[in-house]
């Protein structure tokens, strides 16, 4: 048995939270019958339908895609910028992002039609790290990282940290290894220029236990099940840490 909420998001309809609004919305039947009972459970057995349309069991695919330059995190565009389903195979053009990456970032994404997947490692409650290699104009020092980590208001109200350690220098550039564990806007990019020092160039190596590693621009690779199981065990210990 299995709650209901949970076979609904497992179709690949929606994810877990917004299959609770269809059931307490009485759009769902279960063997014919009218469900809002949010706790109820089925079985595979028993017929479910959202809007009176049967749910056919979706197999979920998960990949990572390193994301180049100069595209958007998004299916459409209405300024008509180029996004990454301009550039994404067939194959793939299904899924969507687990979070995202603005114009000018690269690096990882991991993708999947899986919207129960997506909610549980985009939930803000779950701070789940995404790290990135960052070259910023100017000599940073450690006082700079202090104060990333303590937090910095990069919009009125809204304070961001940051884990950063120092790679290298690069000229009278600082290559950075930068830990994230919130999803604000142009986070890094925001606090970067706050202390003076703007963003150069900015990649996602990680996000979770999955890594870029591999993988060159515009590639992708699907991720495998014992993959994807570690990733949720790993979830699973930051939820229980909360």
């Amino acid at each position: 048995m299995v709650r209901l909420n949970k076979y609904i998001a497992q179709s690949g309809l929606c994810s877990r939270r917004k299959a609770d609004e269809l059931i307490e919305s009485g759009v769902v039947k279960v063997n014919g019958k009218i469900i809002t009972e949010l706790g109820f459970s089925v079985s595979s057995k028993d017929k479910v339908t959202v809007n009176n349309k049967p749910l056919q069991k979706k197999s979920f695919v998960y990949i990572k895609y390193y994301k180049p330059a100069g595209y958007i995190t998004t299916m459409s565009d209405e300024k008509g910028r180029k996004t990454i389903y301009d550039i994404l195979p067939e194959e793939v053009k299904d899924l969507k992002p687990v979070g995202r990456l603005d114009k000018d970032s690269t690096g990882l994404l991991i993708m999947t039609n899986d919207g129960d997947f997506i909610n549980k490692m985009t939930h803000p409650s779950v701070k789940i790290p995404k790290v990135y290699r960052v070259t910023a104009e100017g000599k940073m020092n450690q006082q700079h990282l202090l104060q990333m980590a303590k937090g910095i208001e990069i919009e009125e109200g809204k304070i961001a940290y940051a884990d950063s350690m120092i790679i290298d220098f690069e000229g009278k550039n600082t290559v950075l290894q930068i830990v994230l564990y919130q999803g604000m806007n142009r986070q890094i990019r925001k606090m970067l220029d706050s202390l003076g020092f703007p963003v150069i160039s900015l990649k996602r190596i990680s996000h979770g236990t999955i890594n870029i590693q591999g993988l060159k621009k515009g590639q992708f690779k699907y991720i495998k099940p014992r993959e994807i199981s570690d990733l949720l065990k790993y979830i699973n210990k930051l939820e229980k840490k909360k």
